[in-house]
């Protein structure tokens, strides 16, 4: 088990008389990452709104601020209970046997072209057996023709884009891989969070981003710019791609100074409690879907007609 502690702070200036803010800074709440203890402060005296997504347990923050400046800041301990697989026994699903609320994670969406992926993923990756290893191939063959350079995309940068240009920051390797990952069928989503064991040359704390794809009935992790272990990969928000889980969104004339995040791993052998490490297991931190469950009990054959 992984305890990590960690805070975020987020500092604003509000330009009118108020502005809202829908904050995704909370640790999701899934099967596998417990909150320990949390607390949020803000600046202003504002009413707090917190919503939890129920599929994933990702948690949303709605505050109205006034005028002036305001700081957020959440600080909290979160146990991280890894699912551990071997990568031999994982497979890919077939679209018959995919849950219906997974097919989102198969469809192009805003930052993640599948469609125009197809042909250049079935070339490098077509003739590769199905399963962990062909994933595995994906996040290499990203990690590879991408090169790591902070500042080098924006907002509107997209999978294509990186594909292009051979750079970018987490989010742009996360579209990548998702991007090929769907186009040969196989769901995948981005998952928006914090991570420790990043090299300290690499410069302060900061957000960041990794991939999920779904294999033999349970969401794997993968992080395809290599910046951390994924046992050291804490889970903030799930979506499509960067699009549905931002830190932060501002209804609002507002201006905005740098998060300062920090993050510790806290190691206690005797209540098993371990460092984040590189590892050759496939790990798990989201629950197989309700819909794995309950699928047997809605199915209905339809009559065959001739």
């Amino acid at each position: 088990m992984v305890r990590l502690k960690f805070s975020i702070e987020l500092g604003y200036t509000i330009l009118d008389e108020s502005c809202d803010f829908l904050f995704n800074i909370h640790p999701a709440l899934t099967e596998s990452q417990h909150v320990v203890s949390e607390t949020v402060t803000i600046s202003q005296p504002v009413e707090q709104h917190l919503f939890v997504q129920k599929d994933d347990g990702t948690r949303w923050l709605k505050i109205r601020g006034n005028n002036g400046p305001l700081v957020v800041r959440y600080d909290g301990v979160v146990e991280i209970r890894h699912t551990v697989a071997q990568p031999a026994a994982l497979e890919e699903t077939p679209m018959v046997d995919l849950p219906m609320d997974l097919f989102c994670y198969i469809y192009p969406s805003r930052y993640c072209e599948s469609d125009r992926f197809q042909a250049l993923a079935n070339h490098e990756f077509g003739e590769m057996p199905p399963g962990y290893n062909r994933v595995v191939a994906i996040r290499d063959w990203v990690n590879k023709r991408t090169k790591f350079t902070s500042g080098s995309s924006g907002a509107s940068t997209s999978a294509l884009d990186t594909l292009t240009d051979h750079v970018g920051v987490c989010r742009d390797f996360a579209h990548l891989m998702i991007a090929t990952c769907r186009a040969l069928n196989m769901p995948a989503r981005f998952v928006s969070g914090i991570d420790y064991g990043a090299d300290p040359a690499m410069g302060p704390s900061d957000f960041h981003a990794y991939v999920e794809v779904f294999l033999s009935g349970r969401w794997y992790l993968f992080d395809p710019s290599g910046v951390s272990p994924t046992m050291g990969l804490l889970r903030l928000g799930t979506g499509r791609d960067a699009a549905d889980v931002s830190f932060a969104n501002i209804f609002g004339a507002a201006t905005s100074a740098i998060p300062v995040i920090t993050i510790e791993a806290i190691e206690d052998p005797q209540h098993g409690l371990v460092l984040p490490v590189h590892q050759a297991n496939a790990l798990s931190t989201a629950g197989a879907p309700e819909s794995l469950f309950t699928a047997a009990d809605e199915a209905v054959d339809m009559p065959s007609h001739t």
